[in-house]
C-alpha cells in the first residue's frame, strides 16, 4: 500500500524526534540485520536506519533491498539515515 503525500508528511513529523534503531556498519546488510529492521518494524512500525561507510549509490542499493525485503515503506531518506514505515499486525500509528 503507498503512502499517500498527507500520510508522508504526517510519518516524517512523527519520525522527527526518534533515534535510529537500526546501525548498518562495514558489513552490510546481513541476514542478521534484515532480522532486526524485520522484528522493529513489527514493533514499532515507524524506525529509522542509519548506515554507515556506504557511498551514495551503496545506500541507495541497501534501501531498495531492505524495502524489498521486508515489504516496508521508504518514508524519506536524509544523508544516511532512512525512515520506514510498515505497518504492524496490531497497529500503533494511526494514518490520516
Amino acid at each position: 500500500m503507498p503512502l499517500t503525500k498527507n500520510q508522508t508528511r504526517y510519518l516524517r513529523t512523527l519520525a522527527h524526534s526518534l533515534k535510529p534503531v537500526v546501525i548498518v556498519g562495514q558489513s552490510g546488510i546481513t541476514k542478521a540485520v534484515l532480522d532486526e529492521i524485520a522484528g522493529s518494524l513489527e514493533h514499532h512500525e515507524l524506525i529509522k536506519i542509519k548506515m554507515h561507510d556506504a557511498e551514495r549509490e551503496e545506500r541507495s542499493a541497501m534501501i531498495k533491498h531492505v524495502l524489498q525485503v521486508t515489504q516496508a515503506e521508504l518514508v524519506q531518506v536524509i544523508g544516511r539515515i532512512g525512515i520506514f514505515y510498515r505497518r504492524g499486525e496490531k497497529a500503533r500509528i494511526t494514518l490520516p
